[in-house]
């Protein structure tokens, strides 16, 4: 049993092999029918075969069929054909051809035709054949082609389509013209002479046969009633002897019958004889195969009643058991639907989360940009904005400076004059400084906060909020150091002295200097 085992394997091993064999060989080996040529595709060329089979590698060659059968063009032209004299005609025409035969036309019919039906060529042969026929009907006289020798018309089409169809690499076995026709009766026309001068030669033909007629006809009464006479006489002579002949051979066949109706009598009476016998023993062999019958037919519908009852039960069971599994089987799937729905759905559920998820990341991604690229220009605009503001305010704050240099340069001018006066004219001249610089000082901060006034929003970006009012106070101090350079008067030292007490002047009246800057004069 050991060594039986793997005798057996081997021997399915080298079955299975031989199948797949001979269904591979079978795969590769292509054979080309009776009437087709075979284009093996493939590996750097290409090969025909007919008449044969040959090999062909899967995957690396490829197999077309090329039909060789005859290709039959029944052509009926689609629109009217104008003849050399400008006639137009329709034109029936019958041709038939194939795929040549000659290895270099068929080469070339090859790389056209593989893989095509004879309907799919014949729709390609079509219009050749159409154009070579209009060439040769313009060519041609509308008479010579209704007169003319038919056959040599599609002779000469032949002649002239063959080359166009050899560069298809097809072959024209024949041509056949069928009928011209036309639509504005011209050929009828042509024919109504033609019928014409028949009818007066058949008219002609007609009167000279009946004078023969009558002619011969006499001479052939005359020839029948010798005959007649001559046939009557021989006719009785002929039924006389018929008469003789037939009644003694009349007397020999009622002889011969009554001879024969005797022993036919002798016949039937023991033909009769033995008809009875036979019968009656048929009889008794019919009863005994009757009562043979009826026993097997009891037998048989024992069996019957039998095999019935245990095949309904049989049925019965397999019934139920199919029901069974049929129940199993539908509860199996549903439970199998169900479960792949759910999970659909859960599926479908975590893909919708997570293009929502990538959507708002990709939104906040591009709010986050808009809102910077917003306070960038913001920044930026604020920016112009307030450099504008700080160009014209110091423009008017330069205006009013001008201004005070000029009275402060008229005040100079007057010290100089009222040197000789001593300090309390020093004393009065500062005063007078002090006063104008404070009288000038308002006008000087309005101006510079008048150059944002034409600004309808500043935006402040950053922590940097007291920029605007840090501005305003740079280029007021920056004017009153330009006042203090042009008279050549510490102003803030000046004021400073003042604070802290009252200058006294030698003249009638003085001057007090007081803690919230208020230059307020004295009276005695």
């Amino acid at each position: 049993m050991d060594i039986l085992i793997p005798t057996i394997a081997s021997a399915g091993i080298i079955v299975l092999a031989v199948v797949l064999m001979i269904i591979l060989i079978k795969s590769c080996w292509k054979v080309a029918g009776t009437n087709e040529v075979l284009i093996i595709s493939g590996m750097g060329k290409v090969k025909k075969k007919t008449g044969g089979g040959i090999f062909v590698i899967p995957l690396l060659q490829r197999v077309q069929r090329m039909t060789l059968e005859n290709i039959q063009v029944d052509f009926t032209s689609r629109n009217e054909i104008p003849t050399q004299d400008a006639i137009h005609v329709l034109v029936d025409a019958v041709a038939n051809m194939s795929i040549s035969l000659d290895p270099d036309r068929q080469a070339i019919a090859a790389s056209k035709f593989a893989g095509y039906t004879v309907a799919q060529i014949r729709e390609i042969v079509i219009p050749v054949l159409e154009g070579n026929i209009r060439e040769i009907i313009s060519q041609t006289r509308f008479e010579d082609l209704i007169r003319g020798d038919k056959k040599a018309f599609a002779e000469k089409i032949q002649e002239n389509v063959t080359p166009n169809l050899a560069d298809l690499g097809i072959d024209l076995t024949t041509f056949n013209i069928q009928n011209f026709s036309d639509k504005n009766g011209v050929i009828r026309d042509l024919g109504i002479e033609n019928i014409e001068k028949i009818k007066k030669e058949a008219s002609i033909a007609a009167a000279r046969a009946k004078s023969e007629v009558a002619i011969e006809a006499a001479k052939a009464d005359k020839a029948a009633n010798d005959a007649k006479v001559e046939a009557a006489t021989e006719i009785a002579r002929k039924q006389t002897d018929f008469a003789i002949q037939k009644a003694e051979m009349q007397k020999q066949a009622d002889t011969e019958q009554a001879k024969a109706d005797a022993a036919k009598a002798i016949e039937a009476e023991n033909q009769r004889r033995e008809q009875e016998i036979a019968t009656a023993n048929a009889n008794l062999a019919r009863q005994e195969k009757e009562i043979e019958l009826k026993e097997r037919e009891v037998q048989i519908r024992e069996r019957a009643l039998e095999a019935e009852i245990k095949k309904t039960a049989e049925a019965k069971k397999y019934a139920e058991q199919q029901e069974a599994d049929a129940k199993l089987y539908a509860t199996q799937k549903a439970a199998e639907a169900d479960l792949f729905e759910r999970q659909r759905q859960a599926e479908a559920a975590k893909i919708e989360a997570e293009k929502k998820a990538e959507a708002d990341l990709a939104l906040a991604n591009a709010e986050a940009a808009a809102k910077k690229a917003l306070a960038d220009a913001l920044k930026a605009q604020g920016e112009a904005e307030a450099a504008a503001a700080q160009a014209k305010g110091l423009a008017e704050a330069e205006a009013i400076k001008a201004k005070a240099e000029a009275e402060a340069e008229g005040l100079l001018k007057k010290a100089e004059a009222m040197k000789q006066y001593g300090e309390a004219a020093m004393a009065d001249m500062q005063m007078e400084a002090i006063k104008l610089y404070f009288e000038q000082l308002p006008a000087i901060a309005k101006a510079v906060g008048e150059g944002y006034q034409g600004v309808d929003k500043i935006v402040m970006l950053g922590n940097d909020s007291g920029q605007l009012a840090g501005n305003i106070m740079s280029t007021t101090t920056q004017i009153s150091e330009g006042l203090s350079e042009s008279i050549g008067i510490d102003l803030k030292t000046l004021m400073s002295a003042f604070m802290g007490g009252t200058l006294a002047g030698n003249g009638k009246g003085g001057v007090t200097v007081n803690a919230n800057t208020s230059v307020i004069p004295s009276q005695e």
